[in-house]
């Protein structure tokens, strides 16, 4: 029921999720409230339910209520649990408290792989009780309850609903598709600038006094992905490479698709596995350069607007897996689906912001260049594990991919995971030819050789 008391029952959730008669529940391991797993379960938990659930949270005073649910509704998109939109009416109403509200659940039931990402929200649930902390650094949206049930990775978020496109609020911007904006660079500088001053806040210890351990530096997941490939399964990785440039030249700059490139990329490829420990060591190395970031904030999981005198600023959501990672990763996960503008003649001058201000902001004074380096060894192991495998990725999802006239082509609207896999593909490898991934091994092998001497 919407408005009386809570129909639920927590119970232990198996794979499957649903009790008898079809509602599901888990309690949070942290506030101790028996929580909806999905929609069905929200709309039976009602306003008894939220109301609980806030005043645990601390949004919510104990001499205020919500006295009904007024919309409760899907929220298409994502790659893992369900989401919905949510309106509420409180018995008080207060402009500090927000009606319109978002809600997002880490499983769906209905979809096995979807499912498999249900663990991703275990740290976003930590990083929405620190983010109603006062001062926290960057905005993002008021969250009004998150819980998790460890074991069986059932989790709840909700959070105000950002209203895209409405009052100050610019429309969403969607990822990769920087060419329809008149100049994406100022919306960079938003992210970065709110990414240095989060990780800023971190290292200064200005989060919370127990961060350390809501998020440990887990050294498993603070630098790149590990490569998997064995030397087979990387030759037939970059053969699919060659193969794409030969088949969809259309698609890809000339400079990376040539003869001497492939083979240079296939040469060094190698060379990056061979070396793939050393690269980790060295990312890991620097605690000054590993904090708690944002590991996907691409321009789709910000929000932006202008204040008073024009200055652009911007919001983060979804923090899905937030954790201690190196800057590299944070930078990349930024970045990578930038304009290629912002790569070729904008790259230094970001670098040079989020150095200024996270140094200014309580983070330590580090060199633009060694920035640099650790993005592009980052980008480096990090793409060789995970970049090589998009153009498989491209013509899986959009087979007619092979007939566009270029990567600007309408028929990529069709297929989000197309446009950005190519997008991100080719961004990749325009770094790789223009920062040269092969120079930067060569110059930590020679350092590492010094070391040992």
């Amino acid at each position: 029921m919407l408005d009386g008391q809570p129909d639920h029952r927590p119970i232990h959730l198996d794979e499957s999720g649903a009790d008898r008669e079809g509602l599901v529940y888990a309690r949070g391991d942290v506030t101790g409230v028996s929580f909806p797993a999905d929609a069905e379960a929200l709309r039976a938990g009602g306003a008894a339910f939220l109301t609980e659930a806030f005043r645990t949270f601390g949004s919510l005073s104990h001499e205020n209520r919500i006295s009904r649910i007024t919309r409760l509704e899907p929220c298409p998109g994502g790659s893992t649990g369900h989401k919905v939109f949510l309106c509420v009416e409180y018995e008080r109403a207060d402009p500090a408290l927000h009606v319109e509200l978002f809600v997002k659940f880490s499983r769906d039931f209905a979809d096995p792989r979807r499912d498999r990402g249900r663990y991703e929200m275990e740290s976003e649930v930590r990083f929405a009780a620190i983010s109603r902390l006062a001062g926290f650094p960057i905005s993002v949206p008021v969250a009004y309850f998150a819980d998790y049930h460890h074991d069986s990775g059932t989790g709840l978020i909700i959070t105000e609903r950002i209203a895209f496109g409405e009052g100050r609020i610019e429309p969403h911007r969607r990822k990769c598709l920087d060419h329809d904006l008149d100049d994406p660079l100022p919306y960079y500088r938003a992210i970065v600038t709110a990414l240095a001053r989060l990780a800023a806040a971190h290292k200064a210890g200005r989060l919370a006094p127990d961060i350390a351990e809501r998020f440990p530096c887990n050294p498993a997941i603070v630098a790149s992905d590990p490569i998997l490939y064995n030397e087979d399964e990387l030759r037939a990785v970059l053969a699919d490479c060659a193969n794409f440039a030969v088949r969809c030249p259309q698609l890809l700059p000339a400079e990376v698709r040539s003869p001497q490139f492939i083979e240079r990329i296939q040469r060094e490829a190698f060379r990056i596995r061979e070396h793939e420990a050393t690269i980790q060591r060295f990312l890991r190395g620097n605690p000054d350069l590993i904090a708690l970031c944002h590991w996907n904030a691409h321009i789709d999981n910000a929000w932006f607007w202008h204040d008073s005198a024009r200055a652009l600023h911007c919001g983060l959501i979804d923090w899905g897996r937030v954790n201690q990672i190196t800057i590299g990763a944070a930078l990349w996960g930024c970045l990578s689906a930038a304009h290629h503008d912002i790569w070729e003649h904008h790259l230094n001058e970001l670098l040079a912001l989020f150095v200024s201000e996270y140094h200014e902001h309580g983070g330590a004074l580090i060199a633009v260049e060694e920035l640099e380096r650790h993005l592009i060894l980052h980008v480096a192991s990090m793409g060789v594990a995970r970049v090589l495998s998009f153009p498989e990725v491209v013509l899986f999802r959009l087979p007619e991919a092979a007939t566009a006239t270029g990567p600007h082509d309408t028929i990529f609207l069709r297929s989000d995971p197309a446009r950005n896999c190519l997008h991100i593909y080719t961004v990749f490898l325009n770094l790789w030819r223009t920062r040269d991934f092969g120079a930067s091994l060569d110059w930590l092998l020679e350092r590492e050789l010094a070391r040992s001497r």
